[in-house]
């Protein structure tokens, strides 16, 4: 047992913790018994008293989310070392840790946890080469940062051959805590050691992530098996690439073979990326490729019909929540409507979301519309997710977040 204060569920709300959910509303809480604040280790009870686990504490509609089920057992080193080593387990198996393959093979850029999906729910952590990148999206998280750590460097420095060491781990959660208060109290910044941007490997090509200044964590790992397939389509033919940011499905091209390629972005920064790794992968000239630094809205408009046989549209999230859902449905609508008037006839569309507010269904329905809009025969080569060390809870499949398609226009 252990001394955390106890949070008293309402009756027959336990039910979806039973179900392993890991979330637990606010409206379903009874009592709370002794002091919590947001971030605490609280103790959870059903209303007739059965244990039914421990979460954190947090003062939003998601009230509690849950890091163990079923037993009042508390929190400790152990408790982070287990999960992570789990986690490293799962992405060895997958075959992600690759940093002395040959160079072709060569991957050392990996996601590590993924939220709920590896059963930490609030935390991400990103490994780039000897650097471990955390992301805390709930307050319980961030207070435990030192202690992730700290466990992050434990686990990898244990002689299992599962992966390299780690020289550091750097914190990025600024952008990314529930409040604005709490993104004020966090600082960004090394907890231990200190490493420089250098180039890691996805799959033999070379980037740059920077996790002090980049979105995300440095990188937009999610999509390295759909640029993957990006690479399998593109011998020969005209690619365009909106929304590029650092350019990742544009090298991928380039290496499949494409006859040119177009990245399109909107950031004079994000520009500055692609070309920097444009150099990297193919030197300091490469004909086949252009940057273009325009709205993509704007240049799919204006661009003539029959110009790309090839185009990927990775927009950033249109709805980061329900609430401007109806927006976000235009927005994929009227960018898959000029896609599909414009792409050279048997001409593909690699086309996504990533907005967690956005289901499957609402994001095929948008682009159904879109392509039913340009009176063109369009059919579904591929249905895309995320990839393996992006895992999905079974019992919590709101972490499904990212959807795509490849399709064939006539």
């Amino acid at each position: 047992m252990n001394a955390y204060p106890t949070i008293r569920l309402l009756p027959r709300k336990e039910e979806s913790l039973l179900r392993f959910h890991p979330w637990i509303f606010s409206g379903a809480i009874a009592s709370v018994e002794g002091e919590v604040y947001d971030g605490a280790l609280v103790n959870i009870l059903s209303s007739q008293g059965r244990e039914l686990g421990v979460g954190h504490y947090g003062g939003g509609s998601i009230a509690i989310r849950m890091l163990r089920f079923g037993s009042l057992e508390p929190i400790t080193e152990d408790y982070w070392r287990e999960r992570l080593l789990s986690a490293l387990h799962v992405r060895h198996a997958a075959g992600l840790i690759r940093p002395q393959a040959a160079e072709a093979e060569r991957n050392d850029v990996y996601r590590l946890v993924h939220g709920e999906g590896d059963s930490l729910p609030g935390l991400i952590v990103d490994i780039y080469g000897s650097t471990a990148v955390v992301q805390a999206h709930s307050l319980g998280m961030h207070h435990a940062r030192h202690e992730i750590a700290q466990a992050l460097m434990e686990v990898y420095a244990q002689p299992l051959e599962l992966a390299p060491a780690l020289e550091a781990v750097y914190y990025k959660s600024e952008g990314t805590l529930p409040t604005r208060l709490e993104r004020e109290l966090s600082e960004d910044g090394f907890l231990i050691g200190h490493t420089e941007n250098e180039p890691i490997w996805e799959q033999g090509i070379r980037f740059i992530p920077d996790w002090i200044r980049g979105q995300k964590t440095g990188f937009f790992i999610d999509q390295r098996d759909n640029r993957y397939l990006v690479e399998h389509y593109a011998a020969g033919r005209r690619v365009l690439n909106a929304f590029c940011y650092t350019g990742g499905f544009s090298l991928y091209a380039l290496r499949g073979g494409a006859e040119r390629v177009d990245s399109l972005d909107s950031s004079a920064k994000a520009m500055y990326l692609v070309d920097q790794h444009v150099r990297l992968n193919f030197g300091e000239q490469c004909p086949r490729h252009r940057s273009i630094t325009q709205d993509a809205f704007a240049f799919l408009d204006q661009m003539p019909e029959q110009e790309y046989d090839l185009i990927i549209l990775d927009p950033p999230a249109f709805a980061k929540h329900r609430k401007v859902l109806k927006n976000a449905l235009i927005g994929y609508r009227k960018i898959n409507t000029q896609a599909f008037r414009k792409v050279a006839r048997g001409g593909l569309i690699f086309t996504f979301s990533c907005s967690q507010a956005v289901s499957r269904e609402e994001f095929r329905l948008a682009v159904f519309t879109a392509a039913a809009a340009s009176g063109r025969h369009v059919r579904i080569l591929h249905q895309l997710t995320q990839p393996v060390d992006h895992p999905v809870s079974i019992y919590h499949p709101e972490g499904e977040y990212l959807k795509g398609l490849v399709l064939q226009v006539d």
